[in-house]
């Protein structure tokens, strides 16, 4: 049902099922299609009431009907992701969509302190289905085994899915060592099995340079 048309616009066939998609993501469409904004990032009231008072700040609709849709946000890069039961963490500056199936929710991870405006809570998506989450340029996917940890800039990361284990920890970026860092600066250390996925670019975060 999901497939992407070039890097950067999501095109979603619609057989009477429905998807949820970021509020305003819509750029065209055929058939007959409907939209109904979503209270709470599709959680309802208490999901609303949650998000405001952690700061995770996601705004979707529902799109309904017999159709194509196509969605894109500022001409970012998207990426597909297929769950099978299982749950994706994603900031939700970068979730575009979601199968209608999926569910999505907030969680406490203690380290999204470290990106501006993400707060300490991260978006969840769980289920079976599939989602498109955006990066600023062509996404990475780095995989971590519990040979191979894996530290990620907190400006860098979008995503990650698995049995992963998160630390925040301080290290040395490529602004300390060329001098251009006021401060310390801080990573996020992923260690077990799953997936980690960045982005070329980074966002203005307090955790990358403080």
């Amino acid at each position: 049902m999901f497939r992407l048309q070039g890097g950067k616009t999501l095109a979603v066939d619609l057989t009477g099922d429905g998807v949820k998609a970021k509020n305003g993501s819509m750029v065209a469409y055929d058939g007959r299609i409907a939209f109904k904004k979503m209270s709470g990032g599709g959680e309802g009231i208490r999901g609303m009431v949650t998000r405001r008072l952690t700061g995770e700040q996601m705004t979707m609709m529902e799109v309904t009907g017999q159709g194509t849709c196509y969605f894109a946000d500022r001409a970012s890069e998207i990426s597909l992701v297929t769950l099978r039961g299982d749950k994706l963490y994603v900031e939700a500056s970068n979730l575009l969509a979601t199968d209608g199936g999926l569910r999505t929710g907030t969680t406490f991870t203690g380290l999204r302190g470290g990106a501006s405006g993400n707060g300490l809570f991260t978006t969840t998506v769980e289920g079976t289905g599939q989602a498109a989450i955006m990066s600023d340029g062509t996404a990475v996917v780095l995989r971590v085994t519990t040979r191979y940890p894996l530290s990620v800039d907190p400006g860098a990361y979008i995503a990650h899915q698995g049995n992963l284990q998160q630390h925040f920890q301080s290290g040395v970026n490529f602004r300390t060592l060329m001098g251009e860092s006021s401060g310390e600066s801080f990573q996020i250390r992923f260690e077990g099995e799953g997936l980690v996925y960045v982005q070329p670019s980074e966002r203005n975060t307090l955790g990358g340079d403080v």
